[in-house]
């Protein structure tokens, strides 16, 4: 599938974004945090140049799922260890333990729905987290209001994530041609929603 010139064009300004997040943004934050929001940035920005420089068969890689994986769960790690204390230790050992689950299941044969239940397990608490996390602080005035777009941007990447990773997995929520041709467009907005909700939150 061809890559349009308005597709190359957010994808580059998505990429530019993720530069600027991880440049300037996340400068500050405790040591975690900026780790955990430095590998999500730094995989979305590499991701957005290959498939710029290479195309959208890229995403046609069987790594495209485990590395997926990365983006949703270092970002809901970087919130849960700033804005939850108590929750931070365990929610570290659940994204390690489920990487690493996702990294088996997608590397060997496993027998019946095992890889799907442990994929949509994985990040569906992590998109939960990203989406209900921000919009919660937000209403209880924890943060400021515009914080709750890192929330719409959370909503955006489990679409997405979701939908390529299932997709991957040979069981697709949408067409391929469809995923592909509005991937493109999703990666553009949750990026601008996660660097405006960040630095403006």
């Amino acid at each position: 599938m061809k890559i349009s010139i308005l597709d190359r064009v957010l994808l580059l300004i998505t990429c530019l974004l993720a530069a600027y997040q991880i440049g300037f943004v996340i400068d500050g934050f405790s040591t975690l945090p900026m780790i955990a929001y430095t590998i999500a940035f730094g995989v979305l920005l590499v991701s957005g140049l290959l498939i710029i420089l290479l195309g959208i068969e890229v995403l046609e890689s069987p790594v495209v799922v485990i590395v997926a994986t990365m983006i949703p769960l270092t970002l809901s790690l970087g919130l849960v260890w700033q804005h939850l204390e108590s929750f931070k230790v365990s929610y570290l050992v659940f994204a390690i333990i489920g990487f690493f689950a996702i990294l088996v299941t997608r590397s060997f044969p496993m027998p019946g729905r095992l890889p799907t239940i442990v994929l949509a397990l994985v990040h569906g608490i992590a998109g939960m987290t990203i989406f209900l996390l921000p919009i919660f602080l937000s209403i209880q005035g924890l943060t400021r209001p515009l914080f709750s777009l890192v929330g719409i941007g959370g909503a955006l990447i489990g679409i997405g994530g979701l939908a390529l990773s299932f997709l991957k997995a040979g069981k697709p929520i949408l067409s391929k041609e469809i995923i592909l041709k509005i991937l493109p467009v999703i990666l553009f907005s949750m990026t601008l929603c996660f660097v405006a909700g960040f630095k403006y939150g």
